[in-house]
Parts: C-alpha cells; structure tokens; sequence
C-alpha cells in the first residue's frame, strides 16, 4: 500500500451522516491539521432518521451537535450541512449542485470521502444508501465545479480538486500513519456517545474498535496505527 500523498494544504471532507468520518478517517484528519492543513467538514444530512428512539426533530440537532464537538477533537472548526433528508440522499441534480457550490466555496484541493462500494468489505453487508449515492456524485459534482457553463449561479469554477480519497473502502490504495493521532481520532469517535448507545450494543467499545481497525492497517504500512484510502484521482 502506497502512502497517501500530502504534498496540499486545503481538503474538504464529505460525508452523509454524523459519525461517518469517525471510525477511522477522522484520525488522519488530526494528523493533517496538526501539519498545519486546512480541513473543512461538510455532511449532506443531520442524521436525523439514525435514531430509532428518538424522533428526527430531535435526533437531528442532536447528531449535529454531536458532529461539530468530533470535529472540533481533530483540529477542525469548519462544520456545514447540506440538510439533505436522511435515508434518501438521492445522486441526481440537486445534489450535485450543492456539493459543486460547496466545492467552489471551499476550493480544496483534495477531497475526502467514505466507501461508496456496494458493500462493507468483499462479504460484508451492504452499505447505507446514502454512502453510495452520495459517494458516486462526488466526483461528477468534483466536474462539475470546474465546469464554468453549469451552476452558473452558485459561484465560480473551481478546477484545483487533485483526487478524492475514499475511507473504509475494500479497495484501498493508499495509507496515512496515525501512530500519533489515534488518541484524537478515538476522542472524536467517542463523541458521539448518544448515537453508539442507541445502536443497542453494549460490547461495542470506541476505544477497542478502532485501534484495533487502525492497526490492522498499520500493519501493512509498517506502523503502529494506520488509515487506508481508495484514491481516485480527478
């Protein structure tokens, strides 16, 4: 497995729910900020229908607010919300005009996402409809952001987006060493305590899952902790 490059300074992480970042891709994100790089957030929805105890009105503000205190733990500030509903992420226009305009506004020049493959793992379970649908709009939104004749009321075009790194996905291709940050990135993942005890498993343990996810990685990379990305270059 390559290491991922960090010859940048600006990335805009995109994910559809509160937590996605956090089992894993989180703590290279500390690793970044910690080098000095710019890393924004950008979720399409507010989680809300995550919760099955708990009503989306409520869920909502929750998660989110659960969101901006994870990102705050790796050195990030900069949290938005695309408020898409949650379970129906649809890849279509709409979309693609709101990540193209974000992309515009937020001129990164890598982007960070999370699988987007059919299923977690080559015998896993299938992944959430949103992860999917919104894992393939982002590179025709990364397009579409440079294309200067589409949403043409949404800013200017923004051409400088390098490659999209993908979390979690079975078909990594690149690491990032997060022997320093594992601290920061289980920190991240353990606030959102409210989400992981509605899940109703009491063995899960933040702490256990993802040191011991990082360090299978690790492994293959020669380190103690490690993160593993699909890279797709643009």
């Amino acid at each position: 497995m390559d290491r991922l490059p960090e010859d940048w300074s600006r990335a805009l992480a995109v994910v559809a729910h509160p937590d996605d970042l956090e089992y894993g891709a989180s703590a290279a994100v500390a690793r970044w900020t910690a080098m000095g790089k710019d890393i924004r957030y950008l979720l399409a929805t507010r989680g809300e229908a995550g919760i099955d105890s708990m009503a989306p009105e409520q869920a909502g503000p929750l998660r989110s607010a659960e969101q901006i205190a994870a990102a705050a733990a790796v050195g990030v500030s900069v949290v938005e919300f695309l408020d898409h509903p949650d379970g129906l992420v649809v890849n279509g226009i709409d979309l693609r005009r709101d990540l193209a305009a974000a992309i515009r506004r937020h001129q990164p020049e890598v982007i960070i996402g999370s699988n987007f493959r059919d299923r977690w793992g080559d015998s896993g379970p299938w992944n959430h409809v949103d992860h999917r649908e919104l894992g393939r709009a982002l590179p025709d939104a990364v397009r579409d952001a440079a294309n200067r004749w589409l949403f043409t009321d949404v800013g200017e075009p923004w051409s400088g987006v390098n490659w999209i790194a993908f979390a979690s996905s079975q078909m990594s291709t690149h690491g990032v060493d997060v022997t320093d940050h594992i601290e920061e990135g289980v920190a991240s993942l353990y606030c959102h305590r409210t989400y992981i005890e509605s899940l109703g498993d009491p063995t899960f343990d933040p702490d256990s899952f993802l040191r011991t996810s990082c360090q299978q990685v690790g492994e293959t990379l020669g380190v103690d902790f490690g993160v593993a990305f699909e890279l797709i270059p643009m």
